[in-house]
């Protein structure tokens, strides 16, 4: 336990909320959560401390005289954090568990007002916490690429060491400045990196053979770091480094969809081949799910064709999403590492590296390490991404691909947490944001042609000419429909009607019940030059309808009338606007309306 109570003068406090830690820790199995309920045991105590002084050390959570103080704690607790910082809500939340676990308890005792203050809201906002984005399509097409690049080129650096070890003799036998009889002494554990610092003469004497191994062509090694670079290059020609293990990390989250601790998290034992994949044991801490998912190869008809052939031997250049054959390549890497170090059963993500001291070590991979971390293995691959570098934004672009192929169903692409982490987590990436909007925009422009495709407003047959039913019958009209319009039978006043037995505002069969109120927004309606007139009277009513309706209530009665009668009056000359108006002056043009229409505004 971190948290000792004797470090504080408020020994009984800190006794308290130390022992509600350590049974919480040990019942949840919580690993790096656990520091932030140190964090806010030590953050309280010292400020009770600075408040209370001397009085502190009879603080206890069975004392009601504690609220105040603890109200004012966690006020203070956004001084010297940004604004949006998360840390205030966490170490405050973290406080109030232990409290109310306490509260829980039959035989623990805590004030009442401590109680209900830890069981209500936090007095601190919960901050904001920025999401990261996804890589681009083109970042994770060249993150995978990089990373069998760099799988091969470990590959065989591993096999070209364990050769030259072989061209190698016993240390009794060999030469301490020649390449291969090192290795074959590092590989037969004959000699130790130790050695290397102890009995290796100064780098000054060593051969160019040696000096070109440990720094590299045309270079020289530091003399007061060159035994232990050398001790480092030899182990790196036996044995898979911290650095190589970041392109089998890459490739598994690519091949599985999984997190980078679930696809790292699996050992000899939770592997399983099959005829045609592999199935995997996989672990989430963070949610304690235990997953066991089979991982099928691609069929031959997936893949693509090979970039050439030597001697016979298929050579396979192109990057293959198959779990199973990163694995192998995996296990066989791992092997000997994994054989020395016996104690690690949980991962096949296991490395050698020499420390300070000239100390080697056999353990599990630690992917955040100085100077072999995620943004290392970048820059060593010669791989530039845009933004954070960081291995979970590859987890979120195979959500992206995933929700891409599943046509958006968040279901579907929820399959391994629940639909709400996905909103909160993977939905807002860039890339899923622009499909949105793509699909968004797309339904409008839908919709839109729809709107536009479908007729919803009358015909109109402009011209200063005489009408005949030869034109009538050229906009669309049947023979019989257009002699009935020339002939008058089918005048509603405002137009002519195609069929008013087929209006769009009655039932089938019925005559139209709105005629001509409604004509307007009628896709059997006709107007000719003749209904100009009853057109201009039917404006004059419209207008005095708006200036007694209340402009919503006209623009939802009448608001479609509105916009088509002007868009049919505005096609019109000056000239036969203003004859129209002459045949309303000589009492020549009538608009016949039923009393409805001018009681309407009553309502």
């Amino acid at each position: 336990m971190a948290v000792d109570p004797a470090d504080y003068r408020c020994s009984l406090l800190a006794m308290q909320l130390a022992d509600e830690w350590t049974e919480y820790v040990a019942a949840t199995a919580i690993k790096e959560q656990a520091r932030s309920y140190e964090s806010a045991i030590d953050r309280l105590c010292r400020y009770v401390e600075k408040v209370l002084g001397d009085e502190a050390e009879g603080a206890s959570l069975a004392d009601p005289d504690l609220f105040d103080t603890l109200v004012q704690w966690e006020l203070s607790l956004p001084e010297g954090n940004a604004p949006s910082s998360t840390k205030p809500y966490m170490l405050a939340s973290s406080l109030r568990v232990l409290i109310v676990r306490r509260d829980d308890h039959p035989d623990r005792e805590v004030s009442p007002a401590l109680a209900r203050l830890a069981r209500g809201p936090t007095l601190v906002s919960c901050g904001e916490r920025t999401e990261r984005d996804e890589f681009t399509r083109e970042e994770k097409r060249a993150l995978v690429r990089a990373a069998w690049e760099s799988a091969h080129a470990t590959r065989k650096r591993l096999e070209a060491g364990w050769a030259l070890a072989e061209q190698g003799r016993h240390r009794d036998q060999g030469c301490w400045t020649s390449v291969p009889h090192l290795l074959w002494g590092l590989a037969h554990d004959e000699i130790s990196v130790d050695d290397l610092r102890r009995l290796l003469p100064p780098s000054r004497e060593w051969p160019q053979e040696l000096v070109e191994f440990t720094a590299g062509p045309g270079k020289a090694p530091q003399p007061h770091v060159a035994r232990l670079q050398l001790a480092r290059r030899l182990l790196a020609s036996l044995y898979p480094t911290a650095l190589d293990l970041h392109a089998f990390r890459i490739l598994l989250m690519d091949a599985t969809g999984y997190t980078s601790e679930e696809v790292t998290g699996f050992g000899e034992t939770e592997v399983e081949f099959l005829p045609k994949g592999v199935r995997l044991t996989l672990l989430k801490n963070r949610g304690g799910h235990l997953r066991h998912r089979a991982f099928r190869d691609q069929s031959l008809s997936d893949v693509p064709a090979a970039d050439g052939d030597a001697g016979g031997h298929l050579v396979v250049n192109w990057p293959r999403r198959e779990a199973s054959e990163v694995v192998r390549q995996l296990l066989d890497l791992t092997a000997r590492v994994r054989a020395k170090a016996a104690h690690v059963t949980d991962t096949l993500f296991v490395n050698a590296a020499v420390r300070p001291g000239y100390i080697t070590v056999f353990d599990r991979w630690t992917p955040g390490r100085s100077r072999a971390n995620f943004g290392h293995w970048l820059d060593a691959m010669g791989v530039e991404v845009k933004g954070e570098r960081h291995i979970g934004r590859l987890r979120k672009s195979t959500k992206v691909e995933k929700t891409i192929v599943t046509e958006g169903r968040i279901g579907a692409a929820a399959d391994d947490h629940t639909e709400e982490t996905f909103a909160n987590h993977y939905a807002q990436g860039t890339t899923l944001r622009i499909l949105s909007g793509r699909t968004i925009a797309t339904a409008q422009q839908h919709w839109f042609d729809q709107a536009l495709d479908r007729v919803d407003g009358p015909t109109v047959v402009s011209g200063t000419e005489d009408i005949d039913q030869g034109l009538l019958e050229d906009t669309g009209l049947s023979a019989q429909e257009a002699d009935d319009i020339m002939t008058g039978q089918l005048d509603m006043g405002v137009s002519h009607c195609k069929n008013p037995y087929q209006s769009p505002f009655s039932r089938p069969g019925e005559l139209c019940a709105v005629a001509p109120l409604r004509c307007l927004e009628c896709r059997n309606a006709w107007i000719l030059p003749s209904n100009l007139p009853q057109l201009l009277l039917f404006q004059v009513h419209l207008e005095r309808l708006r200036t007694l309706l209340a402009p919503r209530a006209f623009t939802r009665l009448w608001g479609q009338s509105w916009v088509n009668l002007h868009a049919v009056l505005d096609d019109r000359t000056p000239e036969e606007l203003a004859q129209a108006r002459k045949h309303i002056e000589a009492g020549q043009a009538v608009l016949d309306l039923p009393l409805a229409a001018h009681t309407e505004f009553d309502a």
